[in-house]
């Protein structure tokens, strides 16, 4: 029986500067669960951005199993931006990486204004992100040995939502 698909979660979403220790060591622990040993990417992922982004978390049962960053417009792209996507290995094929991008995108859209959105997306989960109205931009990208592409998630004007 997996527990996780009950989808009881709490999610925080905090700048840098207000995570907990604790927080910063669970989000750098998954990051490097997923990115580095599981997708074997030696990388430094201490970038440099962290510092001007909000972090998006989502706990269950004290445990976090998925996070987000949201990256302002200007340090990854002139668009404002979701990256370090990542979810638990126990907890994929529940629903919690849909939760945590629908999340994503709701807080860039709820910090940043209803604009565009970038992401430089794993190739392998284009599909993924164009079920939440990503389109892809550019060509194919190595980024660590993995191949990338840029995507765009139009922002919804006004008059267009009327």
């Amino acid at each position: 029986m997996n527990l996780y698909l009950t989808m009881e979660f709490i999610e925080l979403c905090k700048p840098f500067d207000a995570l907990k220790p604790k927080e910063l060591y669970d989000v750098l622990k998954l990051r490097s669960e997923v990115f580095v040993v599981e997708q074997q990417c030696v990388y430094l992922d201490a970038d440099g951005k962290d510092l001007s982004c909000q972090h998006l978390m989502l706990y269950h049962q004290k445990e976090l199993v998925a996070y987000a960053r949201i990256v302002p417009p200007g340090i990854s792209f002139k668009e404002p931006s979701i990256g370090r996507i990542v979810s638990s290995k126990r907890v994929r094929k529940t629903g919690f990486g849909k939760e945590l991008v629908r999340l994503a995108i709701n807080n860039c859209i709820r910090l940043h204004g209803n604009r565009d959105i970038k992401i430089g997306a794993q190739l392998y989960l284009k599909s993924f992100y164009e079920s939440f109205g990503f389109k892809v931009t550019g060509e194919v990208y190595d980024e660590d040995g993995i191949d990338h592409i840029h995507m765009l998630r139009s922002g919804i004007s006004i008059s267009a939502a009327v």
